[in-house]
């Protein structure tokens, strides 16, 4: 059987021709100048058979029945994008909470070209305070980013990460779990326009939003609103110029639709979610005319080359992933986790409450495989909404998770959330000494919260009670990675699978544009593999 068919009873008559010699026929040929990227493939034929070149001449030869162009990773995604951000690539490591995300992470992949933000999302100021200085002392001139999550039950912690961001010159955040814009994030974006010699505003906070709904998506996408720029102007957090300059930019640079994902998450397929955002985004610009115009990009269901290459050419500037960077090994998680992560399939993942959102009834995207963690967390969450307290909650039921899940008595719990609560956001506090159901709310969150610290730090004896967060994703990239060197999990690095990825969707691209043109390819090209 060919390795080449070619189905057009009329083929392309492009003007280039190769030399019947430098016709290579052959599968492992035709492979290797598939996976020669930065050079083009011309298809000819050779006897009976097509082949492939990577060379045109003038002399007589072969005419050239379809063609594909050179294309590197480094080629996909918006020209902007990589120029604001300073990177190499369109690609952005998204942030995970609790510092999973880690300091390394984002420090080896911002040396390799790629954007990361780092996860402060749950870090008291102090702790994001030391990481984005050891980040900046390896990562001086960038790129890098840091996460600030929206956090309505926590506001001292959201007001704490920006002021951090704005005393250590944090140039860009990424903002996440966002239901509306709050002064904090806007005080974040104001704060740092200023105007040009040539009147155009000059943008230094960047903000990279992800939404997952065009209602907050178009909060990001328009200019601050005046109720908050008034009350940022009272207190003085920033100048009356800046809230004229903020009237002519949007709230974010760029915009990433987040789709089905780890963590918080509202479980959109990205195949309808991307096109929604691009189409908001296009009528927005259309409004505002803003320069540059803002990027959309797209996180969330991407862990294969053909779901990265789906992304790009469906529109998206860049491509974001959390999930499957959680089981490399810079990752701030266990060595248990990046283990366990490392065989979960598409259906091991499931929905559980969140902590930072709990009495919301706000969840996010788990791992069930290999933990409780999810059924025991939407048992504390069922006992929430059908009692007022945690004295009304009948003995047997308060005995059961005293045993199985907290594994101490509740009034023990309450102390040490006392205790944390001190130090963290005594305001907390305050607020349940008016409300029996809102301590109950906090004794559960202590289970929530260390959950997802006792998976970081691979807390033993307590695997089964682990918090991961990840999406159906990582499954993809699992099966894709099935028989290579990456489905060991202590073989998994950041840098390496960012760029099989982005290498695998130019190589599928190049195949697309041969299919395009009516030729058939064998079943053992189709496909990039990492090696």
């Amino acid at each position: 059987m060919s390795v080449l068919t070619l189905n057009n009873q009329q083929p392309i008559d492009w003007a280039w021709k190769v030399a019947s010699d430098n016709i290579n026929t052959t599968s492992e040929a035709v492979k290797s100048a598939l996976m020669d990227l930065n050079k083009p493939i011309y298809v000819a034929k050779s006897g009976q058979q097509l082949g492939v070149s990577q060379s045109t001449c003038d002399s007589s030869s072969e005419s050239v029945v379809a063609f594909a162009q050179a294309l590197n990773p480094e080629d996909l995604g918006d020209v902007e994008y990589k120029k604001q951000h300073g990177v190499k690539y369109a690609y952005h490591g998204g942030a995970m909470a609790n510092g999973i995300a880690s300091v390394e992470l984002v420090i080896a992949l911002g040396k390799a070209g790629l954007l990361c933000s780092f996860g402060a999302a749950g870090l008291v100021p102090d702790v994001i305070e030391d990481s984005i200085k050891r980040i900046q002392a390896e990562l001086p001139n960038g790129p890098y980013a840091v996460n600030l999550i929206h956090a309505p039950a926590e506001e001292a912690l959201e007001r704490g990460a920006v002021e951090r961001f704005l005393k250590l010159g944090v140039e860009t955040v990424e903002a996440s779990a966002y239901l509306g814009l709050t002064e904090h994030i806007v005080w974040y974006r104001v704060a740092g326009l200023s105007e040009n010699a040539d009147g155009s505003v000059f943008i230094k906070n960047k903000v990279i939003a992800k939404v997952s709904r065009t209602e907050v998506g178009r909060r990001f996408m328009e200019p601050a609103p005046q109720k908050l720029l008034d009350k940022l102007l009272a207190q003085g957090k920033i100048t009356a110029k800046q809230a004229e300059l903020s009237q002519r930019v949007p709230m974010a640079d760029d915009i990433t639709a987040e789709a089905d994902s780890g963590g918080h998450t509202d479980n959109r397929p990205f195949l309808t979610l991307l096109p929604t955002i691009i189409a908001l985004r296009d009528e927005i610009q259309a409004q505002y005319n803003f320069s540059p115009a803002l990027r959309v990009g797209a996180g969330g269901g991407i862990g294969t080359p053909e779901a990265t290459l789906a992304a790009f050419n469906m529109g998206a500037a860049y491509i974001v992933l959390g999930s499957v960077n959680q089981a490399c090994i810079e990752a701030g998680a266990s060595e248990h986790t990046r283990k366990l992560l490392a065989g979960v399939e598409m259906a091991d993942v499931t929905m559980a409450p969140a902590a930072d959102m709990f009495e919301m009834g706000v969840k996010l995207q788990v791992v069930k495989r290999g933990t409780m963690f999810a059924m025991r967390a939407n048992k504390l969450y069922e006992l929430y909404v059908n009692y007022d307290s945690i004295e009304s909650i009948p003995a047997s039921e308060r005995e059961k998770i005293e045993k199985q899940i907290f594994r101490q008595n509740l009034d023990d719990v309450w102390s040490g959330t006392v205790d944390f609560f001190q130090a963290r956001d005594p305001e907390m506090l305050a607020r349940t000494q008016s409300s029996p159901k809102r301590k109950m709310a906090l004794i559960f969150r202590w289970y929530l919260g260390l959950s997802s610290r006792w998976s970081n730090i691979g807390e033993k004896g307590r695997e089964m009670d682990y918090q991961i967060w990840a999406g159906p994703s990582l499954g993809a990239f699992n099966s894709w990675v099935k028989g290579t060197y990456l489905e060991t999990y202590t073989e998994r690095k950041a840098v390496d699978v960012a760029l099989h990825l982005l290498k695998g969707a130019a190589y599928l691209q190049r195949v697309n544009q041969l299919k395009l043109q009516g030729v058939s390819l064998q079943q053992s090209l189709l496909n990039y593999t990492p090696n």
